[in-house]
């Protein structure tokens, strides 16, 4: 039974509580036991455009149970729109697989952008129109006690409560007439509409902007900024339950910046030069001093207030792939445009310093200083996926002999104490030229690291130790080490030091002084391995009718059997990754005298 059939089937509390996955007793509980004044804290927070925003915070017991009603009508919705055939592009806020770009890309290009603001959008979705929607919408048709009990658990004081977790889906569900509404009366007038929240949008190209839908207030020219809802907007409005808040009206013309939901949409989707430009500076602090400061808001003298104060590096990782996803989506569209069969390049070419725009620059130098220069443990560097998996799991297996590597806590669980590299396919690995792995990307990434950090500030307290196989191209990675860095090598060391805080740590060499791979670290039964009747191979090229890959070996054999497979044979490794770790520690506590 899908999630949408249960909850139409659900008749009581209890059926609700079990679709929740709570207890009905702690559902009664949170509903009528608690009192109405304990459930939420409210506060105030100032916002950027002035005034105070009223925010209702749950108690912890209520936001999960709001979180799971949230989950399970996000389902339901998703189940309607896939039953319709329905891809709505009308409702972009809190959506699975919508966001302010999807809001913003509706409205590119366009000669006229009118944006309006809902005045009191959930405070103006009482009880009684929650209760009402889920008993009366043909999708739901609720039992009448199940959709009370929803109603009691989104609404606080008669309304929907700004904090909550399921305000925004059921805001979503409510407004939907709304928003079929205004899309009518937007195509009779030749408009795009879309909302995004309390936030509504409408475009057109026309020569003059639809009067029924906002006009000039007064005689005064469409110069002067001021507009206010046409008769034919305001009447459905009045109908949908919901009004417009005047002081938020913004008509913009194409010769000026146009914004959908903070974004610029004069010719393409866009973010502001000023967060650009903030964002910016932000890294360069970073780099430079080891810190940085944001405005946000801060309690002071028991008052809410915006004030700067000390950022954080997933504050900064969120605004720079924020701005990242929009050149992404630019790219993609431009390219899909053009026709080309690959739209957007997922690992960067081998000059970024001269295929990156400046942009994609400022978001690399951050990566670099966060994830080498300045990691927070140490770092370990490997030359793909697979050798990730087994080195993570041998970790694991043997933590208790190496302490510089992982420890144990009472409860017996294991914490690693480094970072293993992942290669995800994502705007880090694109961004840091380290494409799917290999040593060529790893002597690359070596050479750059030089230059590209040659103005950085404080870090160098944690080592990255790059664990290379000591093949014939492990001998091509020394001597691009030796020929750039002056370090020689022959790769019967337990590691190398090369230049600040990088460290290379070779795979030891097999018997009689043997190349070596890092699947040659497992012991010849597991290496031996049939899947489906067909044996491993390490190379790249393989007989797909008799052989399996790498990483079927890693997955299907290693993680799959971690339990089971002996990791002994990485001991020695294990053993001179922990020598290089010591070894830079000893170095930051004792440094070196300059010459």
């Amino acid at each position: 039974m899908s999630r949408l059939a249960a909850l139409k089937a659900a008749s009581s509390l209890n059926a609700l509580a079990d679709l929740l996955d709570f207890k009905p007793k702690a559902v009664s509980y949170i509903l009528y036991k608690i009192p109405s004044k304990s459930k939420y804290t409210t506060f105030e927070i100032p916002k950027r455009s002035g005034g105070q925003r009223t925010i209702k915070a749950p108690t912890e017991k209520l936001r999960n149970l709001q979180r799971k009603l949230a989950d399970l009508l996000q389902d339901c919705q998703l189940e309607i729109e896939t039953a319709r055939h329905l891809n709505d592009r009308t409702a972009h806020g809190f959506k699975r697989g919508k966001s302010i770009v999807t809001n913003a890309s509706q409205h590119r290009g366009r000669r006229w952008v009118l944006n309006l603001d809902l005045q009191d959008f959930f405070p103006s979705i009482n009880f009684g129109r929650v209760r009402g929607f889920l008993i009366k919408n043909r999708d739901f048709a609720l039992n009448a006690k199940v959709a009370t009990v929803i109603a009691q658990i989104a609404c606080h004081d008669n309304t929907l409560p700004q904090g909550s977790p399921c305000s925004p889906v059921i805001s979503n569900l409510v407004a939907h007439v709304l928003d079929m509404r205004l899309v009518m009366l937007a195509g009779k007038f030749g408009c795009t509409y879309s909302r995004y929240a309390d936030d509504l949008t409408f475009s057109t190209s026309k020569r003059e902007f639809p009067a029924e839908i906002a006009k000039p207030l007064g005689a005064e020219a469409p110069e002067t900024h001021l507009w206010v809802p046409g008769e034919a907007l305001h009447g459905v409005l009045i109908r949908s339950g919901f009004a417009i808040n005047a002081k938020k009206t913004r008509f913009m013309y194409r010769r000026s910046r146009q914004e959908v939901t903070g974004l610029t949409v004069n010719k393409k989707i866009g973010v502001r030069w000023r967060y650009r430009h903030d964002v910016r500076a932000m890294v360069h602090k970073l780099v430079t001093k080891g810190q940085f400061e944001v405005l946000s808001t801060v309690v002071k003298d028991g008052e809410p207030t915006l004030e700067k104060r000390p950022g954080t590096r997933p504050e900064l990782h969120g605004m720079l792939g924020f701005i990242d996803s929009i050149d992404v989506f630019n790219a993609k569209l431009a390219a899909a445009l053009r026709g080309a069969k690959r739209p957007y390049r997922s690992v960067s070419p081998k000059a970024p310093e001269q295929e990156f725009s400046s942009r994609e620059a400022v978001y690399r130098q951050f990566l670099m200083y966060t994830t080498f220069y300045a990691p927070l443990k140490p770092v370990i560097l490997c030359e793909g996926d697979t050798d990730n998996v087994y080195l993570r799991l041998a970790i694991r297996r043997l933590a208790a002999d190496f302490p510089e590597l992982a420890e144990i806590t009472k409860q017996k669980i294991v914490v690693p104490k480094v970072r293993i590299y992942k290669h995800p396919k994502s705007s880090t690995t694109r961004l840091l030229d380290l494409g799917s792995g290999g040593y060529a990307p790893l002597g690359n990434f070596m050479s750059r690291y030089k230059k590209e950090t040659a103005h950085f500030g404080p870090g160098l307290t944690e080592p990255v130790i790059v664990v290379y196989d000591n093949d014939s191209a492990g001998g091509q990675l020394r001597n691009k080490i030796k020929g750039e860095f002056k370090v020689a090598s022959d790769g019967t060391e337990p590691f190398i030091h090369i230049f600040k805080n990088i460290y290379a740590v070779p795979i030891p060499f097999g018997p009689n002084a043997a190349p070596t791979e890092i699947e040659d670290l497992f012991d010849a039964a597991t290496k031996a391995t049939k899947l489906k009747g067909k044996s491993f191979c390490s190379e790249k090229n393989i007989d797909e009718d008799t052989q399996y890959s790498k990483s079927a070996f890693a997955k299907e054999v290693i993680a799959a059997n971690a339990g089971k497979v002996d990791f002994n044979g990485f001991r020695p490794l294990l053993t001179n990754v922990a020598a290089a770790i010591r070894a830079h520690q000893k170095a930051v506590i004792e440094p070196s005298p300059k010459p």
